[in-house]
């Protein structure tokens, strides 16, 4: 009697733990169904600021001389640039830069001055399409005796968009409600709905040029990654 008893309880307690383990295995598959998805947000807006800098040379052997030019040519393109729009504030011009080539020992090429002077003048401002109209009409400067020279690398015009704090908590919104569209659509397709949101992160943001030709059109960007948890 006392066997059958014993049996009886051995087997209601192992189908008690049977329960029990099924129980936690279900819990356990519902908590690690889940789905992780991406959210985009993209735009693309005008530069709201510019920085120009317009370097003018001058060659010689009589630095003094030559220092009277270049203050000459510098005080014009002040002028130019006064008279179409741009504002004082909006002006800067750095000393000027020389070059005493007679001090370079490892060249031995013949040159027919010794002295190369460079001003560069820059406009910095936010009135973007009023800069850009002036750019265009640069060669006017020629007229004056002016010619501006290439930069290049590292001097040449550079649009930004200092604005892009402004729009990062609604490109933010943006980007996950499309992450939330995506993982709908992905529960839709398994029977299932979404649930909570386990992990968001704070996202990707980046701000690029349109294109080679375009620098002043610029391509807003943010990338968010969300993680729901799935239900029936």
């Amino acid at each position: 009697m006392n066997r059958v008893k014993e049996a009886a309880i051995i087997a209601v307690g192992m189908i008690v733990l049977g329960l029990c383990v099924k129980s936690g295995l279900d819990g356990f598959s519902d908590n690690d169904r889940k789905v992780t998805v991406k959210g985009l947000s993209e735009r693309e807006v005008e530069a709201d600021k510019v920085t120009w800098p317009i370097l003018t040379k001058e060659l010689g052997d009589d630095l003094p001389a030559l220092y009277t030019r270049i203050n000459a040519t510098t005080a014009k393109v002040k002028a130019f640039l006064k008279q179409n729009g741009i504002k004082d504030a909006e002006i800067s011009v750095n000393a000027p830069v020389v070059i005493d080539l007679n001090a370079d020992q490892y060249s031995t090429a013949r040159r027919n001055y010794r002295y190369n002077i460079t001003s560069t003048v820059t406009v910095t401002s936010r009135n973007v399409k009023l800069v850009r109209s002036i750019i265009a009409r640069q060669g006017e400067l020629l007229k004056q005796g002016v010619a501006v020279v290439d930069g290049g690398y590292g001097n040449g015009v550079v649009y930004e968009y200092v604005s892009f704090q402004q729009m990062k908590p609604k490109m933010m919104q943006e980007a996950i409600k499309n992450a939330e569209q995506t993982a709908r659509q992905f529960a839709d397709n398994s029977d299932s709905k979404i649930d909570k949101i386990l992990n968001a992160g704070q996202g990707q943001f980046s701000i690029e040029n349109r294109d080679g030709n375009t620098p002043y059109i610029k391509k807003l960007r943010v990338v968010t990654t969300v993680t729901y948890s799935l239900k029936d």
